[in-house]
């Protein structure tokens, strides 16, 4: 809403390819591989918001000329993970088998790829609606 667009579009539209590559990837992972899995994407979203996330909400913000309350959830993250990742920073400590910490490992290696490749394919200047519906 705050970038102008229409929200009840963006929710019954398709998810861009590489969105729904990850979250199926994490369904399969957690499923049918080790549900642990799950922390490997917690470590690679709650810590790439830390390093990028004001960053990127100063980025965007400006070289889309898009309001500032556009940008609350990337703006207020990355001051907020820095609690969670010590949360996690004990929780991932606690794993005594080396199967689940090479699953998180692992699964936080595909997860980077494929959040990247999710930036890689936003929309440029002009097209950033057309996928929404």
């Amino acid at each position: 809403k705050a970038c102008g667009g229409d929200a009840e579009a963006v929710r019954r539209g398709k998810p861009a390819l590489a969105t729904e590559l990850m979250v199926s990837t994490m369904y399969d992972r957690i499923n049918r591989k080790n549900p642990v899995a799950m922390l490997g994407m917690i470590f690679v979203l709650e810590g790439t918001s830390i390093e990028l996330a004001t960053l990127a909400a100063n980025t965007l913000q400006k070289s889309l000329n898009l309001p500032a309350k556009a940008f609350n959830y990337l703006s207020s993250h990355g001051s907020l993970d820095l609690e969670h990742m010590k949360f996690y920073e004990k929780l991932v400590n606690r794993l005594d088998n080396e199967e689940d910490r090479n699953c998180v490992i692992d699964t936080a290696k595909v997860v980077y790829y494929l959040y990247a490749q999710m930036f890689r394919t936003l929309p440029v200047s002009g097209e950033r609606y057309a996928l929404a519906g």
